[in-house]
């Protein structure tokens, strides 16, 4: 639940930023690389040497006076570890355990300021990093301790939420203390709360907060500062502290911390056969910030506690996260992904729905589709399992595709009469069972098309017939919004392409969105969430023309067979249009397997990875959401990138000589490994393949290969082979394969073969 770490002024939605922005504080929770507003960064603190002249007001309380540049070059980061230094020359080390921060502050032997004595002096604010609090307490201890709490605004969500803070300090005598507003201190006062506003949309930014100053520090100039939370109270926040961190150990509680996270790393291992530092760097710094968010927040729910379930928090948002976070939690810690999909029922329990957005225990906003829907299907076909009600499952998934909330803009579904009427999301649509606001009328269409074809899997997985056959049905929706005969122009040049997504009236007649509108090419940011958005969200026509993950197979023979598809999909990434930093890009670098040109699939990965995704300031592309962009990452340079929601990985050859994982059900360890690997890049392209010594020419896996282990190898070459190009290679479609000539019929990749497929064994472990 802790994640330490510095905050800057400007760009600074996970607290830190790597430029030269000023520091402002040191605060302990933040969520990483989301997007809209900067996130936690609640009760930041920030050490000075000392006062000026010894006097107290003399140093600097407000956000504004206490900004201090960095020392170049002076940050050094590892997992659970943090470490920086100020201009005024003090260090700051971090490292944390689950819900406390530990500081480590090294002050020099003479302050930069001149005539101030080494009386060190830390300050803690109550305040988060959007400055959102509307009120907030602190209590001022006689060992100066300092404990309080605020409520602030979500960033991402509506609400509000409470959070507590329990700050004790190690390593100098007390010299004094007190509590602060606005730039002014008292050492009087003990105590101090401090009002909001009327209402939770105008916040107070009156700065207020505690202060302690201490005696020269005992040796080395060091003092500790251990700051416990909780969203209970203050005093689960001092018990959190004082169970995880009694000693104020920095180097054991370090130690601890690099343990954790060594054991979640240690489940991957690589032979880089001569792949660059650069691509190794990307590979595990992609791996790590995919194993950030989710946060496990059990014990810490105010509202609700169900006894033997877990709560995680940070769900920022699903519609980024089904696609690559959650199936690569799957793989390298199923564990953590069951207590995910548990907690997400046990939200739906309490709170009727299933969120599609959560944090701080506040609703976040929809972007399109019910999407926890796809997370849990994808679960079940994986053998997450353990402790998870499928009843309950089922039931939170019916009630996603069958009853429209009260208000559809922070969980379930909106339009749902015309979506079971008309068979799309009308533009302008007449709803009057629910409100939210009414844009994105195509890619909600396809995305709640998806939505249905992942709880027709499990419908069928259950033996519920009847509601297998009604979403299955309900999943060819996309189909609704194919306007045939529209054209796409670039430049009022005819881009040669024809057949494309619209937006279509109640009255069933269309609307027209450009095709490349909110596109690079043409007003990139005209589709965001917001009441004048465009009718697909946060990508062009173009993109959301290719969704159709449940039944690519139609889809390429609507538009114009497996040749015709090809050339479109080349077009969408070679003209500029493709933006890879947006989450539903991620998937179109691996429809080529579809119209049975892995190959170009594979020329797709290396193009994007390293090109913008790397290990510069500008190595990762968009935002982070938690993760999204460091799992894409990851899952394609190991060579296995999935089509969530169901029982598919593509294959395409890793980045490195050989990749191994080992699964934490089984025990058992997948090994990928290539033959004529070359690291240059230019042996992309498999010539066959041996699974288990046995050739294999599927261009897809399923998870019983992680399962059960073994050993998949792949022949590279310089060039595009025949490998996974045949009708019975390609992956599992409802309809039948639109490759080679596009008139082909699947077999092995038919969907009616896909329901046949052997089901994995239901495993079980400890909870």
């Amino acid at each position: 639940m802790v994640k330490a770490g510095p905050d800057v002024v400007g760009e600074n939605q996970g607290g830190f930023a790597s430029d030269d922005s000023e520091i402002l504080g040191f605060s302990h929770m933040h969520d990483s690389g989301t997007g809209g507003a900067a996130s936690l960064g609640n009760f930041p603190i920030f050490p000075q040497s000392g006062c000026p002249n010894g006097d107290i007001n003399a140093c600097n309380f407000t956000s504004w006076e206490r900004l201090t540049p960095r020392v170049n070059g002076s940050v050094h980061a590892r997992p659970g570890y943090f470490d920086i230094t100020l201009a005024s020359q003090i260090r700051t080390e971090m490292t944390v355990s689950n819900r406390t921060a530990l500081y480590r502050f090294t002050f020099p032997s003479t302050p930069v300021t001149p005539n101030t004595p080494l009386n060190p002096l830390i300050v803690l604010e109550l305040q988060d990093l959007p400055q959102t609090r509307s009120d907030g307490t602190i209590k001022v201890g006689a060992n100066g301790r300092l404990t309080g709490g605020a409520r602030f605004i979500p960033s991402f969500g509506i609400g509000s939420y409470v959070s507590y803070f329990c700050a004790d300090f190690h390593g100098a005598s007390l010299k004094r203390s007190g509590v602060f507003s606005n730039s002014r201190a008292s050492a009087e006062a003990k105590f101090f709360r401090v009002l909001g506003a009327e209402t939770e949309s105008s916040p107070s930014i009156r700065p207020a907060g505690g202060w302690v100053q201490f005696e020269k520090p005992d040796s080395n100039n060091q003092i500790a500062a251990r700051v416990g939370m909780s969203f209970i109270s203050e005093a689960q926040a001092c018990a959190n502290a004082e169970r995880e961190i009694p000693e104020f150990d920095f180097d054991g509680t370090l130690k601890a911390a690099e343990k954790a996270w060594s054991d979640k790393l240690d489940v991957i291992s690589i032979e880089p056969g001569g792949a660059s530092d650069v691509l190794q760097r990307a590979f595990w710094s992609g791996v790590y910030r995919s194993m950030i968010s989710p946060q496990d927040y059990t014990g810490e729910n105010p509202y609700w506690s169900t006894p033997g379930e877990p709560y995680y928090d940070s769900y920022y948002c699903i519609w980024d996260s089904f696609r690559s976070i959650h199936p690569l939690i799957t793989l390298l810690d199923p564990h953590s992904q069951t207590l995910m999909v548990r907690s997400l029922l046990d939200i739906y329990r309490h709170e009727g729905k299933l969120p599609d957005c959560r944090m701080s225990f506040c609703k976040g906003f929809t972007q399109g589709g019910s999407n926890a829907d796809i997370v849990i299907v994808d679960a079940y076909l994986k053998n997450i399992t353990t402790g998870i009600d499928w009843t309950l499952a089922y039931e939170a998934l019916v009630s996603d595709a069958e009853i429209e909330p009260r208000n559809w803009d922070v969980e379930g579904r909106g339009g749902l009469r015309s979506w079971k009427e008309l068979g799309y999301i009308p533009t302008e649509n007449l709803d009057l069972e629910g409100v939210g606001t009414e844009t994105r009328s195509i890619s909600r269409t396809v995305e709640y098309a998806y939505n249905d074809f992942c709880i027709a899997l499990l419908a069928k997985a259950l033996g519920h017939t009847a509601d297998y056959n009604k979403y299955l049905t309900r999943s060819g929706n996309w189909k609704n919004m194919f306007k045939a005969d529209q054209k796409s122009l670039i430049n009022g040049t005819d881009t040669g392409f024809t057949g494309f997504l619209q937006p279509r009236y109640m009255n069933g007649t269309w609307g027209f969105q450009d095709p490349i509108f909110c596109s690079p090419l043409m007003d990139f940011t005209g589709c965001y969430l917001n009441p004048s958005g465009g009718e697909t969200y946060e990508g062009p026509v173009w993109l959301y023309t290719f969704f159709a993950p449940g039944d690519m197979a139609t889809l390429i023979r609507t538009l114009g067979g497996a040749e015709q598809f090809v050339k479109r999909l080349d077009f969408f990434h070679e003209s500029g249009m493709c933006y890879i930093g947006d989450e539903q890009a991620f998937l179109k670098v691996f429809l080529y397997h579809y119209a049975g040109r892995p190959a170009k699939s594979a020329e797709r990965a290396h193009f994007y990875i390293p090109s913008q995704f790397n290990d510069s300031l500008n190595g990762i592309p968009g935002n982070d959401d938690s993760g999204a962009m460091g799992s894409f990452e990851a899952l394609t340079m190991m060579g296995i990138f999935p089509n969530a929601g169901q029982d598919v990985y593509f294959i395409t050859p890793p980045f490195f000589e050989s990749i191994s994982i080992r699964n934490g059900q089984t025990g058992k360890t997948a090994t990928i490994r290539n033959i004529n690997f070359d690291p240059s890049g230019k042996n992309v392209y498999i010539q066959s393949a041996t699974l288990n010594g046995e050739p294999y020419t599927r261009n897809w896996l399923q998870h019983s290969f992680f399962l059960e282990g073994g050993t998949l190898e792949l022949t590279l070459g310089t060039s595009e082979s025949a490998w996974g190009t045949g009708p019975e290679d390609v992956p599992p479609s409802l309809g039948p394969f639109g490759g080679g000539n596009g008139t082909a019929n699947g077999t092995q990749g038919g969907m009616g073969r896909r329901w046949e497929m052997p089901r994995l064994p239901r495993l079980e472990w400890e909870s």
